[in-house]
Parts: C-alpha cells; sequence; structure tokens
C-alpha cells in the first residue's frame, strides 16, 4: 500500500509540475490541477476499497499521513480557484479588503479547531487510534468535516487534509496580498530555470532563511522574511508551507537551536581542513 501511495503521490507531483506548460491562464491551471488532483485521489480510493490494512498503524499511517497528502493538495486548489474567480474588480485597496475577508475566515477555522490545531502541530499520537481509525465517526461533534463513506474515512482525517490546505491557503493570501503592498503584480521568480532542488530537510531552509535575513544580507537589511521565502521557494523548487510554524518549532527546541547552522559551520570547516590536508600532501611531494 505504502509504495502505491508513493508512486500515485509522485506521478500526480509530476503531472502538477507540467500543467503550466499546457494551458495558459491562471484560471485554467488551477482548474486542471484540481481535476488532476481528483484522479488521483479516485485511484487511491479504489486501491483502498480492495486492500486490508495489516494492522492499526498501518491504517492510522494511511488516515493520517497518506490520504490528506492527496485530500489537502485537491481542497488548496479548489482554495485558490475560487478566489482567483470571486476576486472583485477594482483597485488595490478593494482586493486588499477581500484577502483580509479571506483572511479572518481561515483564522476563524482555525479558532473553531484549536484543540486538535495544537494536537497537529505538536505531533502528538496519543489519540491516533481514535481521530485515524474507522468506527471513530462522533455524529455530534464531527458533522462538518465527515465524508460519507465511513469504510474510506475517520472522523478527522478530513479535518487535517483541510488544516493542511488551509495552511497553505493562507501562505497564499499572505503573498497575495504582500505584492499588492510592495505594487508587484508577479511572482518572484529568478530571471533564470535553477538547475538546483531543495533536497534537505524543509525546516532546515527555513533556519537559514531566518538566519540570512536576520544578518541583514538582502537589500541592505530590508528583506522581509516573506520575500526572502518566496525567493528561495521558486529557486531550489520547494514548497515550505507554512513555514513561520516551521520557525516556531525551531525556537522551542530544547537543545541544538540552531542545529542545521551548526551543521553547515561544521561541514565548512571539514571541507576547509580537507583542503588544507590536500595542499600540505602536494607541498610534500613537491619537496621530495
Amino acid at each position: 500500500m505504502k509504495v502505491f501511495a508513493e508512486r500515485l503521490f509522485g506521478a500526480l507531483d509530476r503531472e502538477l509540475n507540467e500543467v503550466p506548460l499546457n494551458v495558459h491562464t491562471t484560471e485554467e491551471q488551477y482548474r486542471a490541477s484540481i481535476m488532476l488532483c481528483k484522479k488521483a485521489m479516485a485511484k487511491l480510493k479504489n486501491y483502498i476499497s480492495s486492500y486490508a490494512f495489516e494492522d492499526k498503524p498501518e491504517e492510522m499511517n494511511f488516515f493520517k499521513v497518506i490520504k490528506p497528502q492527496f485530500y489537502s493538495k485537491y481542497i488548496f486548489f479548489i482554495n485558490v480557484y475560487n478566489f482567483i474567480m470571486q476576486k472583485p474588480l477594482g483597485g488595490d485597496e478593494i482586493v486588499k479588503d477581500y484577502i483580509t475577508y479571506e483572511l479572518a475566515d481561515l483564522k476563524r477555522f482555525f479558532d473553531h479547531n484549536q484543540a486538535f490545531y495544537q494536537y497537529y502541530r505538536s505531533g502528538s499520537s496519543q489519540m491516533d487510534e481514535i481521530y485515524f481509525t474507522r468506527g471513530g465517526f462522533d455524529v455530534q461533534a464531527e458533522l462538518e468535516d465527515f465524508e460519507e463513506d465511513e469504510m474510506y474515512s475517520t472522523s478527522h482525517d478530513y479535518k487535517l487534509s483541510k488544516i493542511i490546505a488551509n495552511e497553505k491557503y493562507q501562505d497564499y493570501l499572505n503573498l497575495e496580498l504582500q505584492r499588492i503592498i510592495l505594487h508587484d503584480e508577479q511572482p518572484q521568480e529568478p530571471a533564470f530555470e535553477s538547475p538546483l532542488t531543495w533536497t534537505a530537510n524543509k525546516t532546515d531552509l527555513v533556519e537559514l532563511i531566518y538566519a540570512l535575513v536576520a544578518l541583514g544580507v538582502f537589500n541592505n537589511g530590508n528583506a522581509e522574511i516573506k520575500t526572502a521565502v518566496s525567493f528561495f521557494q521558486a529557486a531550489f523548487h520547494v514548497d515550505l508551507g507554512a513555514y513561520y510554524h516551521k520557525y516556531t518549532d525551531i525556537t522551542r527546541r530544547k537543545k541544538e537551536l540552531t542545529s542545521f547552522l551548526d551543521k553547515l559551520k561544521l561541514a565548512l570547516l571539514r571541507r576547509i581542513d580537507e583542503k588544507m590536508d590536500e595542499d600540505f600532501s602536494l607541498q610534500q611531494k613537491i619537496r621530495f
């Protein structure tokens, strides 16, 4: 099951990356992305309909990790598509009001689901068997976030998908708001197609970006975190999602507060030492 899901998700990602090559308008791109997600979700559901989970942990992993990966993308694309289609005509102030309203609506969602949101953000697992195995449906408590097919749903997998999608949608809205404030109509992207892809931990990249901005290395110290994050995401083909939550997780570390920066320093010092050893060996050979 895990191998099938990983291959299906990888194929979905590749198809989504090709969408801009095949359609031209932003509306068409998001509409095509929604359809691709819908097809992938149907394939996943069809596979699981004839699959028997080996044990509770496998079932919990599917409904807590695997299924929300697909559904959160689907919900996010729908959110952005609706935003684009419903965005009012007019000047910047009208659009800013519209974005502010959307952000307030998201805040109400997170406030309404505060307990479960904190459970998700903290990485807790003690309630996973109740939240992410079938049969724990509470009709009074979870009706608004429960799918009709009880054989393919738990009480909280759809809620988790919405939380992940809404975090990403919140980032999207904040970037749109920032572009209006800066009068930048186009997304910030490098003027070249970067051959580099960030393959390390995403939290490590967030730690690096915050450190660079804190040191003031961009725009004479006047660059904002959002601008730097937007650039690094485009440059290294990575989606940092709710990056401010990752930064919060960094600040809450009990030890090794700057673990990635410390690793960078050690790696550079090791490389310098190796270079010095090579130079020393070369000098010894020349003398001989």
